[in-house]
């Protein structure tokens, strides 16, 4: 089972009969990040994957693969999550929107596992990166690259898109097919949570030393940690929506983490209780 279906059937046994009764009664998929408001009013937020769409230039060879628009508003969250597994990139944006509107709905209702929550923390602040340390970035997490660049020592940025990267980033460029390796030696590893979209988090972590401090970051990683927990990481940093209404507005006009975080959005952390 994967991180995001174990975390669907953790949310659903959590929730219990509620779920059942729950709708998506509100989507957007904007610029930069999908949105959802819950029948409930709870919201959620998931990072949009537009590079990732293979058929982003003709709308008619991909319009099969995502959810129906005429019928997502109103869709029961059980229908709604069968994106998690999708290989189309917006689908599982959708869905993952939803399992983190969940996910806040049990921490919510004190349904939330043994773990330290931190709210309107950064996840970065949970990290210690001593410059002994080694460190492998995977995606380009701008927080963590400026940290590094003060910080100096050995560090890696392991990015599918080298674009994204400035020129003094370059030399600690890894591209991601080359990646396994370095994922091996990092001391420390730093995983965007888009990893979750395009459902390439599972072998990151296998690739990961047992005992490197591992930390998945970003809004897409709101769901329930337990998960990730049991595959070694030790920190999770996401997103908990404060105002759905305003936030789904801000995101639909285009609007990205600048717009919205501490102020329609908490950053949330959750950190694994050491064994």
């Amino acid at each position: 089972m994967t991180i995001l279906e174990e975390t669907g059937e953790r949310v659903q046994e959590k929730i219990g009969r509620d779920y059942d009764v729950l709708v998506v009664e509100k989507a957007v998929i904007g610029l930069f990040f999908t949105a959802v408001k819950l029948s409930n009013g709870v919201g959620g937020i998931c990072y949009t994957p537009a590079k990732e769409i293979p058929a982003a230039v003709c709308c008619p060879s991909s319009a099969g693969r995502i959810f129906n628009p005429e019928k997502l508003n109103g869709m029961p969250v059980s229908e709604a999550l069968s994106g998690l597994s999708s290989d189309e990139p917006i689908k599982t944006a959708l869905s993952i929107a939803v399992l983190n509107a969940l996910s806040t709905l049990c921490r919510q209702k004190g349904l939330a596992g043994d773990y330290k929550v931190l709210i309107r923390t950064d996840a970065q602040d949970a990290v210690p990166m001593p410059k002994e340390k080694s460190v492998a970035v995977v995606g380009a997490f701008v927080p963590t690259l400026q940290a590094l660049k003060a910080r100096g020592g050995t560090w890696w940025v392991i990015e599918k898109n080298p674009e994204t990267l400035l020129p003094e980033e370059m030399p600690h460029y890894v591209p991601a097919d080359q990646s396994s390796g370095i994922i091996g030696q990092a001391d420390i590893l730093v995983i965007t949570g888009v990893t979750l979209i395009n459902h390439t988090l599972e072998g990151i972590l296998s690739a990961a030393r047992p005992d490197a401090d591992i930390a998945v970051m970003g809004p897409t990683a709101g769901g329930l940690p337990e998960p990730l927990f049991n595959r070694g990481v030790r920190v999770v940093g996401g997103v908990e929506v404060t105002h759905p209404d305003k936030l789904l507005e801000i995101v639909s006009l285009g609007g990205s983490g600048y717009h919205f975080l501490d102020r329609y959005a908490d950053r949330i952390v959750t950190v694994k209780h050491p064994v």
